[in-house]
C-alpha cells in the first residue's frame, strides 16, 4: 500500500491511497502524518485503518499516470546520510583528490567511523514533487543526481514510510573544499521527493529495495545505473538514531540515505535533461532539468 498526493481538477490537494494493483482512493485525511496518528489513536497499523477506509469506497476512474502529483509528504525538513556506500565513498575520494584514488582521505575515515556524515538538505519550500523541474547549480560545471531511499520519520524518530528522493549535487564543489558542503548540496529546487510512500508496515526487508536511475537527453538515455539498498553500510535504525540525538525532528520528517548510483565521472547534468529515479514497490520519480534562469555573477 502506497499514499500519494495529487491535485484534483479545482486544484485542491489530495490524499489517496494507491494499492498493489494500481487502484487509486481518496482518503478523507489532508496529510500522511495525520493519517498516521489517526491509526496510532485507533491503536491499529496505518496499513489496517487505510484498507478499512477504502472496503467500501469505490477507486477513481483514472490511473497515476492521469494525475498531477504532488509531493507526498509536505516535509518540514529534509536531511541526508552521505558515504553510507562503497560507491560513494569511491566517488567523494575521486573528487576530493583529483582522480588520485590511491590516495586516503576523510571520506574513508567516516565510511569506517562509528558516527555518520548527516547534513541538512531541504525545506519545505525547497522541496519538489514528480515532474516539477531539479534546477542546476550556475557557479558548478560538474552536477550530478543522487538517487535515494528516504525515510519518512515521525517526531519520535519512527520510521513511518519509505519514498523515492533525489539529493542533487555539486561534485566539483564539495571536491574542491567539504567545508562547502552545504552550497554543493542545498539551493534553489536541488531536492526532490515522491511519486508516493510506501508504508513501512508493508516492507519485509527495506535492505531488499532496487533502485535504478535514468538520465535521458533529448530524450534518449545516456546513463543507467542499478543498485540494491542491501549495499548499504549502515542500518536505517542507526542512521535514524544519529540524526534524532540530542535533536528535535519533526513529524514528516524525511532523511535521505545515501547514493549507491554514481554516473561515470565525466559526466555533468545539462539543461533539458530529464532524471528518473524508480525504487521498486514505491514508483518512478521523474523531474526535468533545468538551468536558472537568473545567473548570479560570481567576481
Amino acid at each position: 500500500m502506497r499514499i500519494i498526493r495529487f491535485l484534483t481538477e479545482g486544484s485542491v490537494p489530495t490524499l489517496a491511497a494507491l494499492t498493489d494493483d494500481s487502484k487509486i482512493y481518496v482518503l478523507p485525511q489532508k496529510d500522511f502524518m495525520e493519517l498516521v496518528h489517526l491509526a496510532e489513536e485507533q491503536r491499529t497499523t496505518t496499513l489496517a485503518l487505510v484498507e478499512g477506509m477504502i472496503a467500501t469506497s469505490t477507486p477513481l476512474d483514472r490511473t497515476i499516470g492521469d494525475l498531477s502529483l504532488l509531493v507526498p509528504i509536505v516535509a518540514p525538513e529534509v536531511w541526508a546520510a552521505g558515504v553510507t556506500y562503497e560507491k560513494s565513498r569511491d566517488a567523494r575520494n575521486y573528487e576530493a583528490t583529483s582522480g588520485k584514488l590511491d590516495a586516503s582521505t576523510f571520506y574513508d575515515k567516516v565510511y569506517d567511523a562509528e558516527r555518520p556524515e548527516i547534513f541538512f538538505k531541504s525545506t519545505a519550500a525547497r522541496t519538489i514533487g514528480p515532474d516539477q523541474d531539479v534546477y542546476l547549480r550556475t557557479d558548478s560545471n560538474w552536477q550530478i543526481p543522487e538517487p535515494e531511499l528516504g525515510l519518512v520519520i515521525s517526531k519520535s524518530g519512527k520510521i513511518v514510510g519509505y519514498t523515492v528522493g533525489n539529493d542533487m549535487s555539486c561534485r566539483d564543489i564539495e571536491g574542491e573544499n567539504p567545508l562547502y558542503l552545504p552550497q554543493a548540496k542545498m539551493w534553489k529546487h536541488s531536492c526532490s521527493i515522491g511519486p508516493a510512500i510506501r508504508l513501512a508496515e508493508t516492507v519485509d526487508d527495506p535492505y531488499k529495495f532496487q533502485i535504478t536511475c535514468r538520465i535521458y537527453r533529448n530524450e534518449e538515455k545516456i546513463v543507467e545505473g542499478t543498485a540494491s539498498t542491501g549495499q548499504l553500510k549502515r542500518k536505517l535504525d542507526e542512521l535514524v538514531s544519529y540524526l534524532t540525538l540530542d535533536n528535535e525532528i519533526f513529524d514528516g520528517t524525511v532523511l535521505l540515505t545515501g547514493t549507491c548510483i554514481v554516473p561515470y565521472n565525466e559526466f555533468t547534468l545539462l539543461d533539458g535533461d530529464r532524471i528518473e529515479i524508480e525504487i521498486s514497490d514505491i514508483g518512478v520519480l521523474n523531474n526535468p532539468v533545468k538551468l536558472q534562469a537568473n545567473k548570479i555573477a560570481v567576481s
